[in-house]
């Protein structure tokens, strides 16, 4: 026990300080929001287009990004023989609609000022916000980054939101994975489950999207296919100062 206590006191703060400080440092190889030099891009070249897995980059949608469907993988860059696509190290990416990730591929930000929950949701769960997380068919990478949250160098709990076990104890559900035919009707039974009032966040592009599953017969593309959802956090998988970033404002714990 004596150890403990030692090693306690040696290891000191662990819980980092964002929001009331700086973020956390990312890594080199972090991919934040995708941007697009307007210099370099060829206007009619679709090299970036024809490489994207999940039609994130569309010539029916020329201009933008579908940041629901984008994977941040570098296929786009890669393919781009102009070098015109680079990713910043803009991590603040979570909507409440859905439309609000489809920007255009010059801007480094989306429009984050509508991430909140209005009036008496705000005022109801702003202060204790108790989760449900479903994986719906997902490969365990949105759900590990999700887990991370838990830890005591997030400690998402300060915040008074937790992860429960029963959707019965939940105000919402953390939805991951593209809804297989399979977890469909589990995913409706536990929203169902929940009380009123009560909200979804769909984690990830497959949630969102269907990721590089969308058009399957065995998926719904996403979790909007089977619940409303609330707000969307894209990425594949999201960072965790993603995930908490779009949880902390959701909540109205960041409104800049």
């Amino acid at each position: 026990m004596i150890q403990e206590i030692v090693a306690r006191f040696q290891q000191k703060h662990r819980t980092m300080r964002y929001p009331d400080g700086a973020p956390p440092p990312l890594p080199d190889r972090f991919r934040g929001r995708p941007v697009v030099d307007p210099a370099r891009c060829v206007t009619g070249c679709h090299a970036c287009e024809a490489a994207c897995p999940t039609g994130a980059l569309s010539a029916a949608s020329p201009g933008v990004f579908d940041l629901g469907k984008c994977l941040f993988c570098p296929a786009c860059a890669a393919a781009c023989p102009h070098q015109a696509i680079s990713w910043s190290a803009n991590y603040q990416l979570a909507a409440r609609e859905r439309a609000d990730l489809v920007v255009p591929r010059e801007r480094e930000a989306i429009d984050i000022k509508r991430a909140a929950l209005d009036g008496a949701l705000r005022k109801l769960l702003g202060r204790s916000l108790k989760l449900r997380q479903v994986s719906a068919g997902g490969c365990n990478a949105c759900e590990a980054d999700s887990n991370v949250l838990t830890t005591v160098g997030w400690d998402l709990s300060r915040f008074g939101i937790q992860f429960v076990a029963s959707p019965r104890h939940a105000d919402g559900l953390l939805v991951t994975g593209p809804v297989s035919q399979n977890m469909a009707l589990a995913l409706k039974k536990t929203y169902d489950a929940l009380s009123e009032p009560r909200i979804v966040i769909a984690v990830g592009a497959c949630a969102i999207s269907g990721g590089v599953f969308a058009g399957s017969p065995e998926v719904g593309d996403g979790a909007s296919s089977v619940v409303p959802v609330d707000l969307y956090i894209p990425g594949c998988p999201p960072h965790p100062l993603t995930i908490l970033d779009g949880l902390l404002r959701l909540i109205g714990r960041i409104s800049t």
